[in-house]
C-alpha cells in the first residue's frame, strides 16, 4: 500500500509559470507563497508545515493592518470584532487570514481565487473578496484583488496584501530600500497611528537608506508617482539588481515592515500595499463604504531587474 504525500499546512498549491518566471499561491489566504524568476527568488516563502510566518504575502480584507481593540462604530452602533492580535490586544489582518481561497478560473500563467467574508462579530456583512495572479509577458507578478459587497446596506471596506520582498542569496541587510512617501504616520506604542508627518531623519526613505540600519513598522503616504501612475518600492543591491512593488492608484499607501523575526533570516522587509492605514475603520481615512454590490478593486505587482551592472 503506498502512503499519501500529505498536503502542505496551508492547502492546494497553485503554481504559475511564464518563461523564466513562476509563482505559487496557496488555498490559504490566498497567499502569494512563491514569486522568483530565473531561480531567483523575489519573496520570501516557508516550509510545507508551516502557515504564512509573519503573515507572508496573505491577502487582507475586509481591512488590512489593525483595528484598534477591535472596535469601532456603525452608524452609532458599538461593534466588537474577535481579537486576533492579542499582544496588543488589536483585531488585525481582516477576516481571511485563516479562509481557503477556491480557483475560479486556471491558466498556465494566471489563477483567479475567491473567498467569501460572511457576517460574523464585530462586522455584519455579507462580501466576496476575489483576486487573479498573473505573470505577465515581461515576467512581472500583476495581482489584481476586488472585494464585492452583497449586504442590503453599505458597507466598509478596504484592502492589502502582505508580501515581503528578497533578491536571491544576496542578504537583505545589504540592499538598499526605496520608498517615495512624502508623509509617514506616526503610531502609538502598539502600532495604531496617532498623526501625518512630513517623512524626514531615519523615515525619509525616498532617497534610498540600507535596510541593516533600519527599525520599521510604519505607513506612508503622499506616495510619488511614476509617469504610468504606479508608485514603486525597491530593494537594490549594489551590483544594480533589483525587485520593485508596484501599486496603483487604489492603492495610496504603503506599510514598510523590516524585521529580525522572520524564520531562517537576519532581516526581511514586507512592503505591504494598502487602500487604507491601520484603524481605517475607526478614523475613516482611506476608507470606502461599498454600497450594496458596489466593488472596490486595486492591483499591485513585483518586478525585477537581474541583470548586474
Amino acid at each position: 500500500m503506498s502512503l499519501q504525500q500529505p498536503r502542505p499546512a496551508s492547502g492546494e498549491q497553485f503554481e504559475i509559470s511564464r518563461g523564466d518566471a513562476r509563482a505559487v499561491v496557496t488555498e490559504l489566504a490566498g497567499c502569494l507563497r512563491l514569486f522568483e524568476r530565473d531561480g531567483v527568488q523575489l519573496t520570501e516563502t516557508f516550509g510545507d508545515s508551516e502557515i504564512p510566518p509573519g503573515a507572508a504575502g496573505i491577502l487582507l480584507a475586509p481591512w488590512p493592518n489593525r483595528v484598534a481593540g477591535g472596535r469601532w462604530l456603525l452608524h452609532g452602533r458599538p461593534q466588537q470584532l474577535d481579537i486576533t492580535e492579542p499582544g496588543r490586544g488589536h483585531a488585525s489582518h481582516g477576516l481571511l487570514r485563516n479562509t481557503g481561497y477556491q480557483p475560479v478560473e486556471r491558466s498556465a500563467s494566471a489563477v483567479v481565487l475567491r473567498a467569501e467574508i460572511f457576517p460574523q462579530h464585530g462586522y455584519p456583512f455579507r462580501l466576496t473578496h476575489q483576486v487573479r495572479y498573473a505573470i505577465d509577458d515581461g515576467g512581472g507578478l500583476a495581482v489584481t484583488q476586488s472585494l464585492t459587497n452583497h449586504s442590503a446596506e453599505p458597507a466598509p471596506a478596504a484592502l492589502g496584501a502582505h508580501p515581503y520582498l528578497r533578491l536571491g542569496g544576496v542578504e537583505t541587510g545589504q540592499l538598499t530600500l526605496t520608498v517615495p512617501g512624502d508623509t509617514c504616520l506616526a503610531a502609538d506604542e502598539s502600532l495604531i497611528p496617532t498623526e501625518a508627518l512630513p517623512a524626514a531623519g531615519a523615515l525619509d526613505l525616498r532617497g534610498g537608506a540600507g535596510v541593516a540600519g533600519l527599525a520599521l513598522d510604519t505607513a506612508y503616504t503622499g506616495l510619488r508617482r511614476d509617469p504610468d501612475g504606479r508608485v514603486r518600492c525597491t530593494l537594490s543591491a549594489p551590483d544594480g539588481r533589483s525587485v520593485a512593488l508596484w501599486q496603483d492608484e487604489a492603492f495610496p499607501y504603503v506599510h514598510i515592515l523590516v524585521t529580525d523575526r522572520y524564520p531562517g533570516r537576519t532581516v526581511a522587509v514586507a512592503v505591504e500595499p494598502m487602500t487604507a492605514p491601520a484603524n481605517a475603520f475607526n478614523s475613516g481615512q482611506g476608507l470606502t463604504w461599498l454600497a450594496p454590490g458596489e466593488t472596490l478593486s486595486g492591483s499591485w505587482g513585483i518586478t525585477a531587474q537581474l541583470a548586474a551592472r
